[in-house]
């Protein structure tokens, strides 16, 4: 893989331990980072989508690391695929809670270091499907859609702070979120998608990385496609 220079900085990944998370939190170390992992499966558990366990978790990365130059969120889950109609209110809750509102409060506790710092690099992992909608994935489908409006209004508020803002709206990975979908939606992913192949974890880890990375200089509150064709604005 190519390398970035990542040299002296420190890195936070959410859902860092599986998936596009871990490629990324690979990606990252191989160019020289020091990463953190918040995520429910690490030794260091940290729930992203309540607040009290994020300020915690950016205390304990202050106090090992320092700094955080950089902030990944990609925590996420796919939620049920039902008709809209159908949808259990207590599963629209529980997606947008780890889905959007986890990423705004992450957002909201670590930009204000950044800020002092005049130094920040944040990366939303939001979807195509944010875009495009799903359907039988509204709660998932409007999620996306919020991570993608809270990058955009985030980035205007830092445009001239030093720190950048952006957000990755990949196709479908393979990942273990497959597990929690049915066959028919991920053969409807598969259709929609040119390349007729799904996107590797691997790909979106190189995308995030140049994101991350002092070279992404005159990008913020932007939407970056990684979706081998799908995407049509």
């Amino acid at each position: 893989m190519n390398q970035l220079d990542f040299k002296g900085r420190t890195a936070v990944v959410t859902g860092g331990m599986q998936g596009i998370g871990a490629a990324i939190v690979r990606r990252l170390e191989a160019s020289g980072a020091k990463v953190a992992v918040w995520d429910l499966d690490h030794p260091d558990k940290t729930d992203v989508s309540n607040p009290e366990s994020v300020d915690k978790a950016v205390a304990r990365t202050l106090k090992q690391f320092g700094k955080i130059d950089v902030l990944v969120n990609n925590a996420g889950v796919a939620g049920m695929n039902v008709p809209t109609v159908d949808y259990p209110i207590e599963e629209w809750e529980r997606v947008l809670r780890i889905n959007l509102t986890s990423q705004f409060l992450c957002c909201r506790a670590v930009a204000p270091h950044m800020v002092k710092a005049k130094y920040g690099r944040i990366v939303n992992i939001a979807s195509v499907a944010g875009k495009e909608g799903n359907p039988n994935a509204v709660a998932y489908s409007a999620s996306k859609a919020g991570v993608i409006s809270l990058t955009k209004s985030l980035g205007k508020e830092l445009a001239q702070s030093g720190v950048l803002v952006n957000c990755i709206t990949p196709a479908a990975a393979k990942t273990a979120i497959f597990d929690q979908m049915t066959k028919e939606h991920i053969a409807y992913m598969l259709a929609k998608i040119p390349m007729n192949r799904f996107v590797n974890v691997e790909e979106i880890a190189a995308l995030a990385g140049w994101l991350a990375s002092e070279d992404c200089s005159f990008s913020t509150g932007a939407v970056f496609d990684i979706s081998g064709g799908r995407a049509t604005y």
